[in-house]
């Protein structure tokens, strides 16, 4: 439980992190965006300025330095879009704009309202009865400068994403080849034992013990088997036979309850005879069901109850089981079946991973917790398709 919140808050401190990188660089860019607009403004005001110098000129008295001067600062805006006009912004001449935004007058004069609604336009004092207008708008790069921090922010977190992605689905391959190779040496290991125990088990039944006796240790030795073909089948693709799932279950009942405390009852909201037929590997199907069954009683603190309910929905089948515990809070609804995951003090939290993985991976159904309340109880629903 420990390390699994200690990994979620990682997550969550580099999450932070990353956004926050985002916002900064935001930040700062629109203070630069900001600044860049004020000096772009006064580049505009200083260009109307010489043209109103320019209009002004003497040819008989000015120098050609003065000429030079103006004439070159009028020149060096090569950036930003601007279009001059009379006092009734009549169009008189533009600069920097593409030919290719303004191929008709309209296309032009719908460029002149775009600028009219973007920035004050500049006066430009030629005497007192003249006056022209100065339009404009930022520059190419002030306009990219200004998405850019948003792109940025876009590639950021699409790269959290994707690093996320690849990075679960790689410890998920991970922990895959984890998952069969322990499960493979452990049906390896337990084989030998299983198989001398069956030879012992021929040898005690022709014995004086007392045939109770026998009959224990031959269902220890069956239940032996069970887990060693459990393991043998993790990591291979599963064969699915029609079985009754009634049986299914009803079997699996009978087993927890013999070893349950005597202050747990079970009840059946199903008819143990009747047929209703699923595509199941039953044995690692009674594993599921062990699995959620042994949660239940555990989340039960003395007395109470766990409760079973079949509903054949057509197309597939739902399976409830019902306990009276402590419940769950709704945080941890999905994270109840990650690896790891466990509020016992003796746990290794894979009971419900491994349940997770059998129902959705080999029988393409779903398990979920379908409801939960603090200190009243919990329903885990199982989800089989019946084709």
């Amino acid at each position: 439980m420990e390390l699994y919140i200690l990994k979620q808050r990682w997550k969550f401190i580099l999450f932070i992190a990353a956004i926050g990188i985002g916002f900064s660089s935001l930040y700062i860019t629109n203070n630069l965006v900001s600044d860049l607009s004020i000096e772009e403004r006064k580049k505009i005001e200083l260009w109307a300025e010489a043209i109103r110098q320019l209009s002004t000129i003497d040819p008989l008295t000015d120098t050609i330095q003065n000429y030079t001067i103006i004439s070159e600062v009028i020149q060096n805006n090569t950036t930003v879009p601007v279009i001059l006009t009379d006092e009734n912004d009549n169009i008189l001449s533009y600069r920097n704009i593409r030919q290719s935004q303004i191929d008709t007058k309209d296309e032009l004069a719908e460029m002149l309202q775009k600028m009219k609604a973007q920035r004050e336009p500049i006066i430009v004092e030629l005497s007192e009865n003249v006056r022209h207008k100065v339009y404009y708008k930022d520059s190419t790069t002030l306009t990219q400068l200004t998405y850019y921090p948003f792109i940025q922010l876009s590639i950021i977190v699409l790269f959290i994403g994707v690093s996320y992605y690849t990075f679960s689905q790689s410890r998920k391959s991970e922990q895959n080849r984890v998952w069969v190779g322990m499960a493979k040496e452990t049906a390896h290991q337990l084989g030998t034992p299983t198989s001398s125990l069956l030879a012992w088990k021929e040898i005690i039944a022709g014995s004086d013990l007392p045939a109770d006796l026998v009959d224990e240790f031959g269902k220890d030795v069956s239940r032996l088997e069970k887990i060693v073909d459990r393991f043998s089948k993790i990591g291979s693709t599963p064969s699915l036979k029609p079985v009754n799932l009634f049986e299914v279950v009803d079997r699996s009942i009978e087993y927890i309850s013999k070893r349950a405390p005597k202050s747990i009852n079970f009840t059946k909201n199903f008819d143990s005879s009747e047929f209703l037929m699923v595509p199941l590997n039953g044995t690692l199907f009674e594993w599921v069901l062990e699995n959620v069954i042994k949660n239940a009683i555990d989340a039960i603190e003395s007395q109470g109850e766990v409760k079973f309910r079949i509903t054949d929905n057509i197309q597939v089948v739902y399976i409830d089981i019902t306990d009276t515990g402590k419940g769950i809070p709704r945080s941890h609804y999905k994270t109840i079946f990650n690896p790891g995951f466990t509020t016992k003090e003796r746990g290794w939290g894979l009971g419900l991973s491994l349940s997770k993985r059998i129902i959705e991976n080999y029988h393409k159904g779903r398990i979920f917790v379908s409801q939960s309340e603090l200190d009243r109880g919990t329903t885990i629903r199982m989800v089989i398709p019946k084709a």
